[in-house]
């Protein structure tokens, strides 16, 4: 678990993406996150979904 301030209107987009998919916020976050170590050459863990 952590804690981070986030730009408010990105925040809303984000909960407002995971509203659309009916997936958890925590799901969409690790899916950006494991997208974005793919971007920069790294290898991300597997998902513990």
């Amino acid at each position: 678990m952590f804690s981070t301030l986030i730009n408010n209107d990105l925040l809303k987009k984000f909960k407002k993406l995971a509203i659309d998919l009916e997936k958890p916020i925590n799901f969409i976050l690790e899916e950006a996150m494991q997208e974005l170590l793919k971007k920069y050459g790294k290898n991300p863990p597997k998902s513990s979904k």
